[in-house]
């Protein structure tokens, strides 16, 4: 059901179909109508990866993954890292076999997945009605949670962040701002959402040292530190928590758009 193959460029690829490589030999042609899924992993190394899972998995594991990530692709509309593909099918294969046996085990980030990342989490949940239709084991939350931080490392940097530290770093300046204003923020309006999906993908520049270069104006960063006095004096805060503890200096514009943010959402909870 699955070949390493060539294209015409003669660039490694993984084809996978009902049947494909039956009754055929080393250097035959695959019918390119009978090829249900190809995948081009990013390097040789991925490939290889990913050949030797295929030799070790049961085909059907593969292919609920691969509805898994395509199904994140519709729904995250962000670019997903090929070592998802590895990841996800291992997971599954790993955690399908462990409840099987008995065994749960418990995300500790669960409650903090739910909060930072929704939309993954929606898909983590659907990705469990789809394992529990097709395998008849029930994985539960705790690994709609994995497969969520799964999906929300495939789309930061390369796939390299580690998701751990970035949760707590989300953690610590939702803290800050929490305190400095003396709110307890609304988790469930929008603008929280907003405010924490900017700071996913803050926390990954920061874990990747890759400051935003700024390119605002000192006139527009004085209007808005002037319109919203009180969420810049936040932001020069969570600046230096991030210069202490995280050694990444801020720029002008991560300030500004950090100000907006906080703005909006703490003018939501007043309200």
């Amino acid at each position: 059901n699955v070949v390493v193959a060539t294209d015409q460029n003669d660039n490694e690829i993984v084809v996978m179909g009902r049947g494909l490589a039956f009754q055929k030999k080393v250097g035959d042609q695959i019918a390119t109508d009978s090829i249900h899924k190809t995948y081009r992993l990013a390097n040789s190394d991925l490939a290889h990866k990913f050949q030797e899972l295929l030799a070790e998995v049961p085909i059907k594991y593969v292919e609920v993954a691969n509805d898994i990530i395509d199904e994140a692709k519709v729904t995250l509309k962000n670019p997903l890292n090929d070592s998802l593909y590895i990841s996800i099918t291992d997971h599954l294969y790993g955690a399908i076999q462990r409840v099987s046996e008995g065994v749960r085990v418990r995300n500790l980030l669960l409650w903090d997945v739910k909060r930072f990342f929704p939309d993954e989490f929606s898909v983590g949940i659907a990705a469990i009605k789809k394992i529990q239709a097709e395998f008849d084991v029930d994985l539960g939350e705790d690994e709609a949670g994995n497969i969520a931080l799964h999906l929300v490392n495939a789309q930061t940097e390369n796939g390299n962040d580690n998701v751990v530290v970035m949760t707590e770093m989300m953690q610590e300046i939702i803290q800050i701002t929490s305190y400095y204003f003396k709110v307890q923020l609304d988790e469930e309006s929008v603008y929280f959402y907003r405010f924490t999906t900017h700071l996913r993908f803050f926390a990954s520049r920061i874990m990747n040292q890759r400051q935003v270069t700024d390119e605002t104006d000192d006139e527009l960063l004085m209007i808005i530190r002037k319109k919203y006095q009180n969420a810049y004096q936040c932001v020069e805060k969570i600046a230096d928590f991030i210069a202490q503890s995280y050694h990444y200096e801020m720029s002008n514009d991560e300030k500004l758009y950090l100000t907006i943010h906080i703005a909006r959402l703490v003018q939501k909870v007043n309200q």
